[in-house]
């Protein structure tokens, strides 16, 4: 029989390239012999199956990604309005304002994950020794000295400490950008351009002054010297395992300044009134604090005040899973009414991820740009929050300010005479006009850079403590599915099916469009045929992939499908590679093939991680919206499977999933959440999934890989592979491991499994389930797996299958 196949372009092969050389020379050696065998009808599908013909396309890959940026970007692009409509409803809602307020701060909290307990007994304590004294600076009216004081856990804030040398007017924590230093805002050290040492004209004024340091943006100790050091920030690798663990970094660092004032709120004597400001990353967390903290009287937010669409292009320490569903600053600003706000315009800190590349650092970190905000944008923010707080008659609200920034040589700076005299006025303070009162003697030199390190580490120690304690986290939370048997798991286990597919996922609406099946024959083969397939998902959103139908299928039967999964990177065709020479013939061994040649039929979906940075911006795109890459994915599968059961040649009710490595991670998160697939093999992915993507101790770990977009926001604590498993139970479940496999260690994954075997032995079904081991790497084995998906789809086995 002839053989037609047109090949994609070799781009669809980057590590591969001369397999597609080869087919698309085979393509022009065939229409150099004659007349092709083909009709137009080829391109339908068989046994009257409803299609329209397909037209080739260069790189449907890319295209489908960038179907998916215009999606998204259309959703963020709508998510102020979808806010506005939230915030109607709120208003508009019965019920105290105060605990409208004060339930929307406990969502807010949650987001940023600033939940861990402060201490009972706030507490601040020198920072020095012999040869370094605490005390760093002596100005005219106030001492500085280096303190810490303990935040939850074992983490502390550190910074400066200004005490005023007469009783103090006031208490104010003055939060610095991460790449400022606690010392240039006490004027010890030179400030960038533009701005004014803050809080020193705050302790000259009489104000007790708390200065923490953040974590910065250099990378000096971002790695573990025994594996790899990474370009990454400090910020995203401290961002990094506290994400998944249900922290982000800025709440951890909302929670240090929260320490802070309550130690300011416990000091003995008469209590003083208590402000806060803050620049940059210290004015985004000041606006944070100040919206969650009802009893501060009087804050600063200068260059952290902007519209958020642009969070997902920003550091991706910045990245909030949900935030624009229900917090632009606006909305936060709505929270702080009616204390006083000020919002001083200056231009934000610029930088820029990745940097420079250094040959002694693995170049791991996610792109990130800060730039400082469009005035005008800063604005119609304003304006936002404004109409948020007016009156019932629409006044705008007195307690919200505007304050123009301090004006440098070539920066619009923090600290101008209007902004800081409009919170000591807050304060109950009088007013100084931003002068310095005199000289300071500096005493000591801060090591700047040793409690940099201290900070860092004790954060990541904080992720080591969450990561032993997930599993038992999990345990708990997975118990709300109580007990029973196989006939009623899957109602039991619905509650936590949603909780995936809302908090960790992200649920979108079902597919919108009409299906619109697209096909083209794209292989005429001795055994099998196959169509390459696009349908339509949502507007800009289709999926696309190989349909391989066997010959032998016969009128009127209706066969069970295994739909084949790629991984990273890799597309349809790579599943249906021959050649023994190329590497994705080795992975995956052309298993669709020879599923096919036994009898299933086989469809080979793409889903869209592939094209390196250009998908990895869908997650960060995402997450802002409450949204992942698998939000997507999940509705083309769907598609896909309301497609493959229209088919008359098809039993829905037979429909498995085999997935290796990315498209293993598909075999746990996909029938998890679809019940129309009756079976699911997870090749190459299977882990316990907590310490592969948190662990700093594991060299293939993904704190120190390119792989930013794997991390999801409080998984550890909600859903390990073992109980998505638990998810698919009870339909058949099966795990394929290859020994030499540096995607995780047989330990860990005996581990995770052993938690399945279980709940399938307590619902009655151990037979339902199989752990396979091989001599192998990353790859398809195909042998315990093929045998499994034939017992439980239905479908016998060859008398002589085929190696």
């Amino acid at each position: 029989m002839a053989t037609f196949f047109v090949a994609p372009p070799t781009s669809f092969f980057p590590s591969c390239r001369p397999w597609g050389l080869r087919f698309g020379l085979l393509v022009t050696l065939l229409a150099a012999v004659g007349p092709s065998a083909r009709s137009a009808s080829d391109d339908a599908l068989p046994f009257g199956a409803p299609s329209t013909s397909l037209a080739a396309h260069p790189d449907r890959s890319a295209d489908m990604v960038a179907g998916l940026h215009r999606f998204f970007d259309r959703l963020t692009a709508g998510s102020a309005a979808v806010r506005d409509q939230r915030n109607r409803n709120r208003a508009s809602a019965p019920g105290a304002a105060s605990e409208s307020a004060q339930r929307e701060r406990g969502s807010l909290r949650r987001l940023l994950g600033a939940v861990d307990a402060l201490p009972a007994q706030p507490d601040l304590v020198f920072v020095g020794g012999p040869e370094r004294p605490s005390l760093v600076a002596r100005g005219p009216a106030f001492t500085v000295h280096t303190v810490a004081w303990p935040a939850f856990g074992e983490v502390h804030g550190e910074g400066l400490w200004l005490q005023p040398t007469t009783p103090a007017l006031a208490r104010v924590v003055v939060v610095p950008d991460a790449d400022q230093t606690p010392e240039e805002l006490a004027g010890l050290v030179a400030t960038g351009p533009g701005h004014v040492a803050v809080a020193r004209l705050l302790a000259e004024a009489g104000c007790e002054v708390l200065v923490p340091a953040l974590i910065d943006r250099q990378s000096t100790f971002s790695g573990q010297p025994s594996i790899a050091m990474t370009d990454q920030s400090h910020r995203e690798w401290v961002w990094r395992p506290n994400f998944e663990a249900g922290r982000s970094l800025m709440g951890l660092e909302v929670r240090k300044v929260e320490a802070a004032l309550a130690w300011f709120r416990g000091r003995s004597g008469p209590a003083r009134p208590i402000g806060l400001a803050g620049y940059g990353e210290g004015g985004r967390i000041a606006l944070l604090v100040a919206a969650l903290d009802p009893q501060l009287q009087a804050t600063v937010v200068s260059g952290g005040f902007q519209p958020r669409e642009s969070t997902w292009s920003e550091p991706i320490d910045r990245n909030l899973h949900g935030l624009l569903t229900a917090w632009g600053d606006a909305e936060l600003v709505s929270l702080v009414a009616p204390r006083t706000l000020v919002i001083e315009a200056s231009d934000g800190p610029a930088t820029s991820r990745p940097g420079v590349p250094s040959p002694a650092r693995k170049r791991t970190a996610a792109p990130g740009t800060l730039a400082p905000a469009d005035p005008a944008a800063i604005r119609r923010e304003f304006a936002r929050a404004t109409a948020l707080t007016a009156d019932p008659q629409g006044r705008p609200p007195g307690w919200l300010v505007w304050a123009e920034p301090a004006l440098g040589a070539s920066r619009r700076g923090f600290g101008s005479t209007d902004a800081l005299d409009r919170l000591l006025r807050a304060l109950g303070v009088p007013p100084r006009g931003g002068v310095p009162a005199g000289p300071i003697e500096v005493l000591g030199v801060t090591d700047v850079a040793a409690r940099q390190q201290r900070q860092v580490e004790e954060l990541l120690r904080h992720a080591e403590t969450l990561l032993h304690r997930s599993e038992d986290a999990r345990t708990v939370f997975q118990q709300r599915a109580g007990s029973g048997d196989a006939a009623t798991w899957a109602q039991r286990s619905e509650g936590l099916r949603e909780t995936f597919w809302r908090d960790h996922v992200g649920r979108l609406p079902d597919p919108s469009l009409p299906m619109n099946p697209r096909t083209r024959l794209v292989e005429r083969g001795a055994q099998v045929d196959t169509w390459e397939v696009v349908l339509d998902v949502w507007p800009d959103v289709t999926t696309w992939g190989l349909l391989l139908v066997p010959h032998s299928v016969t009128a009127g039967e209706r066969r069970p499908v295994v739909v084949c999964q790629h991984g990273l990177e890799g597309t349809p065709f790579s599943l249906l590679d021959t050649d023994p020479a190329s590497k994705d013939a080795q992975v995956y061994k052309a298993y669709p093939r020879r599923l096919a040649e036994r009898g299933f039929i086989c469809y080979v979906p793409h889903n869209p991680y592939r094209g390196g940075e250009s998908f990895r911006q869908l997650q960060r795109k995402a997450h802002p919206l409450g949204l992942t890459l698998f939000s997507v994915v999940v509705g083309q599968h769907q598609r896909q499977l309301e497609w493959l059961g229209s088919l008359p040649f098809v039993d829905a009710r037979r429909i498995g999933f085999y997935g290796l490595s990315y498209g293993g991670l598909s075999a746990l998160r996909l029938p998890a959440l679809l019940p129309g697939y009756a079976v699911s093999v997870c090749s190459g992915a299977f882990n316990t999934w907590s310490w592969k993507i948190m662990s700093r101790h594991y060299p293939n770990a993904y704190v120190f890989t390119h792989e930013y977009e794997q991390f999801s926001y409080n998984l550890a604590g909600t859903f390990g592979n073992a109980d998505l498993a638990g998810l698919i139970a009870p339909r058949p479940f099966m795990v394929e491991r290859g020994h030499q496999d540096p995607v995780g260690r047989d330990e860990w994954v005996t581990h995770e499994y052993a938690k399945v075997r279980r709940l399938y032995s307590d619902l009655g079904i151990p037979e339902r389930t199989e752990m396979e081991f091989f001599p192998g790497r990353h790859e398809i084995h195909g042998v315990g797996t093929f045998a499994f998906l034939h017992r439980h789809l239905g479908w016998p086995e060859p008398a002589s299958p085929k190696p």
